[in-house]
């Protein structure tokens, strides 16, 4: 069985009880580490939440050397983007298990943040969490992406099929002007999630913009979900 590299943050005034626990997956190219994962990590602590990431497959301390978007992209597509689905998702539901066992996090409440590919790893993660998941920040992503990426990634059924999952409320990024990932595409997954919870926040500008106060709506919205009732 593959090691998951992973890093854990909680607050500097942990241990005590059980967290509510933020689970953080990183865009393409990226990893664990990346400054946007540090950051959201850094606000959810600072309220009392515990927050986790963990390097996707090919990416970060999977592999020996980082690799482009074009060689990771290869790696999935031997593998089939059906199998890396499988096991991230089997990867994030272990390490959810083993926080919660160890008393760091509360395994009854856990959110997901992670946009573009932190999304398509999302999908299978926020659907095999089941109702431990009380909300999901999703995004940039849609059943269909453009020309510049390796035709096996594209799997729209999977897509649909795990969206059609996720039952907690979910807030949704969209770049209006992405042009990785078509806008009506994007709209398409926003109308498949079943949740009667859900939000659509919309900005001008392409893929790889996000607006200085989006994170605090993200952060916002998770901790609406995961603050005790």
């Amino acid at each position: 069985m593959e090691d998951v590299p992973a890093t854990v943050w909680t607050p500097t005034t942990h241990p005590g009880p059980p967290l509510p626990l933020v689970l953080l997956g990183h865009g393409g190219s990226g990893h664990r580490h990346s400054d946007r994962v540090v950051a959201l990590a850094a606000r959810f602590t600072s309220t009392g939440y515990a927050a986790a990431a963990i390097d996707g497959p090919f990416h970060g301390d999977r592999v020996p050397h980082p690799l482009t978007p074009a060689e990771y992209q290869a790696r999935v597509a031997d593998e089939g983007i059906g199998a890396v689905l499988d096991r991230i998702a089997a990867d994030w539901v272990a390490t959810t298990a083993h926080l919660t066992e160890a008393g760091i996090a509360d395994g009854t409440r856990v959110a997901y943040v992670g946009l573009s590919m932190g999304t398509r790893f999302g999908l299978p993660t926020a659907a095999a969490l089941g109702p431990s998941l009380r909300c999901a920040v999703l995004g940039k992503f849609g059943l269909a992406s453009s020309a510049a990426f390796h035709p096996a990634l594209h799997a729209p059924d999977r897509v649909r099929h795990d969206a059609a999952n996720i039952t907690a409320p979910v807030l949704f990024h969209m770049q209006w002007d992405d042009e990785l990932f078509p806008r009506p595409d994007q709209l398409e997954l926003f109308d498949t999630f079943p949740s009667t919870d859900k939000e659509l926040h919309a900005f001008a500008g392409r893929h790889s913009h996000t607006p200085q106060h989006a994170p605090g709506l993200w952060r916002s919205f998770v901790e609406r979900h995961l603050a005790p009732a």
